[in-house]
């Protein structure tokens, strides 16, 4: 069980020898050389006077404009795909709204080699609004326009054919799979669904898990009977896309229940065994907007009402979320329209962006004629940090073993502040030639930082032993950590 202790609490104890005890009972957890982020809690036995700190991404502006004639105000559920240096968008144009039997929805297609400026090609495959000139990569294909939803496969092997998949669908119809094999050209899967026990009126999203070793789909349900309770989410997993496992609530631990109108579930690409979500948190009584105010920004009176945020959320597989953070990842923003209902959807998918940085993406003015997409930006693995004051705090890990030579972690500090590590044996006894004493401060602000002890940074004769890490920071962030 992790502990968050205090100072003073700790001076308070008379001794650590049950802390000891229980730590000498922990199962040793194999991480090899993959990266760990601070997301939750399940590498940590300890800390003292330090604390799990959440970073909001920075807001850059506007990367996309639905502004063609069969885009519009109700265009969204944006999936952002990385892929060979290329990055894809897909999302839903829709200039009115509608129900989805008549829906005029189609399916938009745009591209960047930045992740900042975007195009949208003509790409002449559908027609719309009586013309050909335009980016749709699916139409006439109702409701499966209003949410599809696709993603790059991953699985290795996976036929060229089926290198691009989506998910489409509604309580009617079902989830019906799409494959394409350049993600602009798509047929059926299978003409029957692939999944029916949901609700699907949101935007249902899969992917290959290597961490799970199959497919894994998180898609909308209710809490209650049909469509009443909470908008929550789901879970089913495949070893082939088209059958699929009966569908298991996810649960999200002792939290109050919320609605998530989406969940946005990925797997991190430089983590992968981690994945990260970043549901919608929708509030349909709540509004920030007086009625004269909402009314003179949006035409349709069923949106004015409701107001939503981002929320972040963490899952190592199964069927659990983590959310150690009830605070919002996005909040809306300063303008009124940023805070009119069902706005602030954050896209699937997050990219990378040179060595430092990462984008997300988010659905913004919905409902409005100035409906667009967002791009932020994040410190690369920057999502959560542990995180000590001036004073200084630390953090000790559980037991761990690992692969590799070299221990490299992801840091930033004042001048005034640094991080020192030591690595100690099971039992919580340092290892000679690895002590605190033995690590000079690191100080800095890198992605990249090679850790280095007075005898060097060799660590290949404690590889596969069971040690813990010992962290000590003052006035930093320690953001994530490898063994390579």
């Amino acid at each position: 069980m992790v502990r968050f202790l205090s100072l003073s609490l700790l001076v308070m104890l008379l001794t650590l020898e049950p802390l000891v005890e229980s730590v000498h009972a922990q199962e040793p957890v194999a991480l090899g050389s993959r990266r760990e982020l601070f997301v939750d809690t399940a590498l940590i036995d300890t800390l003292i006077n330090a604390r799990l700190e959440l970073h909001r991404p920075r807001r850059e502006g506007t990367a996309l404009q639905f502004d063609l004639p069969w885009e519009g105000a109700f265009s969204g559920y944006v999936a952002v795909i990385s892929d060979s240096g290329l990055y894809r968008m897909y999302y839903r144009g829709l200039p009115r709204v509608s129900t989805q039997e008549e829906s005029p929805a189609v399916v938009c297609y745009a591209e960047s080699r930045d992740g900042i400026a975007w195009t949208k090609p003509v790409l002449g495959l559908f027609k719309a609004e009586g013309t050909r000139e335009n980016n749709i990569v699916l139409a006439d294909a109702r409701p499966f326009c209003s949410n599809f939803t696709p993603f790059l496969d991953t699985r290795p092997g996976v036929p060229a054919p089926e290198r691009f998949k989506a998910l489409a669908g509604n309580e009617t119809t079902g989830l019906v799979a799409f494959v394409s094999a350049d993600g602009i050209h798509w047929s059926r899967f299978r003409d029957e669904p692939v999944l029916r026990d949901g609700m699907f009126d949101s935007q249902n999203v899969a992917f290959w898990s290597d961490h799970e070793q199959r497919y894994v789909c998180y898609f909308r349900t209710w809490t209650g009977e049909g469509y009443t309770g909470f908008r929550t989410i789901s879970r089913s997993t495949s070893q082939d896309f088209l059958d699929w496992t009966e569908t298991e609530p996810m649960s999200f631990g002792d939290t109050p229940q919320e609605h998530l109108y989406t969940n946005a579930t990925i797997a991190y690409e430089r983590a992968p065994h981690i994945y990260l979500s970043f549901p919608k948190r929708f509030f349909p009584d709540k509004a920030a907007l007086l009625p004269e105010e909402a009314e003179e920004l949006v035409e349709d009176p069923n949106y004015r009402l409701a107001s939503s945020d981002a929320v972040f959320m963490s899952s190592r597989g199964g069927t659990r979320y983590d959310r150690t953070f009830m605070e919002a990842f996005i909040r809306p923003g300063p303008a009124l329209r940023d805070w009119v209902a069902r706005d602030n959807t954050p896209a699937l998918g997050v990219i990378q962006s040179g060595e430092r940085e990462l984008f997300l993406y988010r659905m913004s003015h919905y409902a409005q004629p100035t409906s667009h997409v967002t791009r932020y930006s994040l410190r690369v693995d920057g999502f959560v940090s542990v995180s000590a004051p001036y004073a200084g705090g630390e953090l000790v890990s559980r037991p761990i073993t690992f692969s590799g030579q070299q221990l490299e972690i992801n840091f930033s500090s004042s001048a005034a502040g640094g991080v020192q590590i030591e690595i100690q044996n099971a039992a919580g006894t340092p290892i000679a030639g690895f002590a605190l004493t033995e690590c000079p401060e690191m100080i800095g602000d890198r992605v990249r930082q090679k850790v280095v002890w007075k005898r060097g940074s060799d660590l290949s004769a404690l590889a596969g032993r069971p040690v813990r890490l010992r962290v000590v920071l003052r006035d930093a962030e320690l953001y994530s950590f490898r063994f390579h």
